[in-house]
């Protein structure tokens, strides 16, 4: 196994490092956010924010904004837009109103949904599919 404390160290404390960057409950920021990692907001957020991977957004957070993401989870609320070149996930208590581009998304029970989702795949070229025109595609 060798010693724990050997050359490896660097690189378990850089994953840690690269976890998450939170902004904690009752924590307000305005303004525009660019992490190379993941983000995760518990308080409010008026801006735009970036980030190569995933954005959470716990039950008691507020964001205002776009979103240019890998992955979205949301457990709060969102108002604004959302690229997401991965997964949006919407969690059951939570309220969504803005626009979606994704590859892939998924909506809990109880969640609120208030917009337009187009569908992409592998995170490129929109195929423009509006959520409320799926419910036709068996129709000819």
């Amino acid at each position: 196994m060798g010693n724990m404390f050997g050359n490896n160290d660097m690189k378990t404390s850089d994953k840690s490092a690269e976890l998450n960057t939170i902004l904690g409950r009752g924590s307000v920021f305005e303004g525009n956010i660019k992490v190379e990692h993941s983000l995760r907001v518990d308080g409010r957020l008026k801006g735009d924010v970036v980030t190569s991977d995933t954005l959470v957004i716990g039950k008691e957070g507020q964001v205002n904004g776009n979103a240019k993401v890998k992955n979205l989870v949301l457990g709060g609320k969102f108002s604004g837009t959302v690229q997401a070149s991965g997964k949006v996930l919407l969690e059951s208590n939570s309220s969504f109103q803005g626009e979606i581009s994704t590859g892939k998304l998924v909506i809990d029970e109880g969640a609120i949904f208030e917009g337009k989702c187009s569908m992409q795949e592998g995170g490129t070229k929109p195929q423009s599919n509006l959520v409320q025109g799926r419910a036709d595609e068996g129709k000819k």
